[in-house]
């Protein structure tokens, strides 16, 4: 069986339990159960902490999991990312108090309070910066204030938290990180199909299908609004000189085309969810 880690808890379970189900697998009913087996799809799901899956991969314990890129990278894991799942995005930066610091040569000899050690002293080490890490487990906005560290690096996403702390947010980007699909070095073959069927849940949230009748002559000016992944489906009608079309096309967004393809002279314009697909 192919041994699976996701996430039990915080921002990355629930959407990585909804991306499973989608997929066809099954999942837990119990929120306190470990392990899920679902003989039927040969997989086995264990459900453990986000920061420690990174190293239940890398150890080989378990065949592929689903965790941040930053907790990865922060891991030291030799595990490797194999895919972006699209969800649970962030951005971390350096933040301290305002009007103290301007670049990333400011950090030299001053303590950093973050809850990734690993992530920021790499990327610290790989920019030539000296300085102390304090480890904290949350809250980290607060350790300037309580005179624990000198400045911080944490995840941001308004600012608004760290503004109410005091502090503005200066130097580059540390990481821009998202859920991701991660296995060990040995692959196992069925991580294929794990990772097939995910990309196929990401078509799916991603695409609609459009379906149009159109005049036959009109159908390189129709393409040019609608091109599809590779090239429109074109079938003929009963009358000659109309075709039906159908296309797929990013969901965001899908009134725009309709109201140029009417233009046109595109009729019967109908979109569609997509519940599956394999690309």
């Amino acid at each position: 069986m192919l041994r699976i880690a996701v996430p039990n808890k915080g921002s990355l379970s629930e959407t990585a339990a909804e991306m499973l189900h989608e997929a066809g697998y099954v999942g837990r009913r119990d929120p306190r159960a470990l392990t899920v087996a679902d003989p039927q799809n040969g997989v086995e799901f264990f459900y453990l902490r986000p920061r420690d899956i990174a190293t239940y991969v890398g150890s080989g314990a378990l065949d592929v999991g689903i965790t941040g890129r930053d907790l990865l990278l922060d891991s030291g894991s030799s595990a490797a990312e194999i895919a972006s799942l699209d969800f649970g995005a962030s951005t971390f930066r350096f933040a301290g108090d305002a009007g103290r610091f301007d670049n990333l040569s400011d950090l030299h000899g001053v303590r950093v309070a973050t809850s990734y050690p690993g992530l920021v002293g790499d990327f610290l080490s790989r920019n030539g910066v000296t300085a102390e890490l304090v480890r904290l487990d949350g809250a980290v906005e607060s350790a300037v204030k309580l005179g624990v560290a000198d400045a911080v690096a944490d995840v941001v996403s308004t600012g608004s938290t760290l503004r109410a702390q005091g502090l503005e947010i200066f130097g580059p980007v540390i990481l821009e990180s998202t859920a991701v699909l991660i296995a060990a070095k040995a692959a196992h073959p069925g991580i294929e199909t794990l990772h097939r069927r995910l990309q196929g849940v990401l078509v799916a949230r991603q695409y609609v299908l459009m379906d149009y009748d159109l005049p036959a002559n009109l159908i390189e000016s129709a393409s040019a609004i609608t091109p599809g992944l590779e090239s429109p489906t074109v079938s003929p009608l009963r009358d000659k000189d109309w075709v039906a079309v159908r296309v797929m096309v990013p969901r965001r967004g899908t009134n725009q085309p309709m109201d140029e393809l009417y233009a046109l002279g595109a009729r019967a314009i109908l979109v569609s969810p997509i519940h599956a697909a394999r690309l």
